[in-house]
C-alpha cells in the first residue's frame, strides 16, 4: 500500500471543511479516508497511549473500524471476531479532511483527531483539546492476530465474564487447598481484585457466595508471547500462582505451580461492554469500564 504524509499539527484549526467538500490527495497519494477504510480494522494499542487526557469511545475500544462513513467498535474479547461480522458494533460516524479524522460517536459526540502516518498499518491519532493520542494498528479481519488481543489484554478479558467455574481437572498433580476454590471473579477495581467462591459447582452466578477476596497481578513470561503468570494474593494471607494460557474465548487454563496441577475455567454469565461503556448486566462491577495502559512485571516459566 502506498503510504502518504500525515504531520502533526501543533494548533488545530478552529474552522473545519464541512463535510461536503473534496477531499483531496496528499502529495499524489491516497488520502486519510482512504486510509482508514483499507483495513478493516485498526486496533487501539493502549499500552501505547501518550498524554494524560481522555476520549472515552477510543479507551474502551480494542478495536475501530471505518466504513463508508460508519464507525464500529468492538469493546469486548471475547466473541471478537463474530460481533458485527467482525466489526463490532455501530457506535457513530466519521469524516475526514486532509490530516484531521473527524468522529461522531452516537453518545459521547464530536471528536477531531489529528493524524499522523507512522508506517503503511499504523497512524496515532491525537486530540490536542483532550490532550491524547493513541496508536491504532491496521489490520484485515483474515490477518488479525486473535492471541495477541487475549494476552495483550488479559487483564480485561478475566472481567468479561461475571464468573469462571471450574469445569475440569487434571489427574496429576498433588491435592492442595485450590482444589475447593470452584469459581473465580475478577473485577475491574484497579485491575487488582478477585474473589473465589467454594460453592457447589453449577451454583447460578447470581446466587454465589464469595468466600475469599483478595489481589491478583498478572506477569508476562520471559520468551513467551502465549502464556502469563496469574498471582492471586489472599487477603488471609494464603498465595497461589499459576501458568496462564487462553484455551478460547470462553476456557482459560490454570498450572497450578506448587501442586503442578491443571485446572481448567470456564466463563459464565458474558458481560457486554455497550456503546456507552456501561454494562449489559447492572448488578457487577464493571460499570463504565475502560482500558488503561498496563505494564507488567516479567517472570521467568515455571515448567520446563
Amino acid at each position: 500500500m502506498k503510504t502518504f504524509k500525515l504531520f502533526l499539527a501543533i494548533l488545530v484549526s478552529t474552522v473545519f471543511l464541512s463535510s461536503c467538500s473534496q477531499e483531496e490527495p496528499l502529495d499524489g497519494s491516497i488520502t486519510l479516508g482512504e486510509l482508514m477504510s483499507s483495513y478493516d480494522l485498526w486496533y487501539v494499542d493502549i499500552h501505547q497511549t501518550m498524554g494524560n487526557g481522555d476520549v472515552p469511545f477510543v479507551s474502551k475500544a480494542f478495536t475501530l473500524s471505518f466504513v463508508n462513513g460508519n464507525m464500529y467498535a468492538n469493546n469486548n474479547i471475547a466473541d471478537i471476531g463474530f460481533t458485527g461480522n467482525g466489526l463490532g458494533i455501530l457506535v457513530g460516524n466519521y469524516d475526514s479532511f486532509g490530516i484531521y479524522l473527524e468522529t461522531i460517536h452516537d453518545l459521547n459526540g464530536r471528536y477531531v483527531f489529528d493524524v499522523l502516518q507512522l508506517s503503511s498499518n499504523e497512524v496515532r491519532i491525537y486530540d490536542t483539546q483532550q490532550n491524547v493520542s493513541y496508536l491504532l494498528v491496521g489490520y484485515q479481519r483474515d490477518e488479525f492476530d486473535y492471541d495477541m488481543l487475549f494476552y495483550d489484554n488479559i487483564e480485561y478479558f478475566l472481567q468479561e465474564y461475571t464468573a469462571w467455574e471450574r469445569t475440569n481437572i487434571s489427574l496429576t498433580g498433588t491435592p492442595n487447598p485450590f482444589d475447593a476454590e470452584h469459581f473465580l471473579q475478577f473485577t475491574p477495581e484497579y485491575n487488582t481484585t478477585f474473589s473465589s467462591s467454594n460453592d457447589p459447582f453449577g451454583t447460578d452466578v447470581d446466587n454465589l457466595t464469595w468466600d475469599y477476596s483478595g489481589g491478583y497481578e498478572v506477569f508476562d513470561v520471559a520468551g513467551f508471547d502465549n502464556l502469563k503468570i496469574l498471582s492471586l494474593n489472599y487477603a488471609i494471607g494464603d498465595f497461589e500462582e499459576f501458568e496462564l494460557t487462553v484455551l478460547n474465548d470462553q476456557v482459560v487454563n490454570l498450572f497450578h505451580m506448587s501442586s503442578q496441577t491443571s485446572y481448567e475455567f470456564t466463563g459464565r454469565a458474558f458481560i457486554q461492554i455497550l456503546r456507552d461503556g456501561k454494562v449489559s448486566n447492572s448488578s457487577i462491577k464493571n460499570e463504565d469500564r475502560k482500558r488503561t495502559k498496563i505494564v507488567r512485571k516479567k517472570k521467568k516459566r515455571f515448567k520446563s
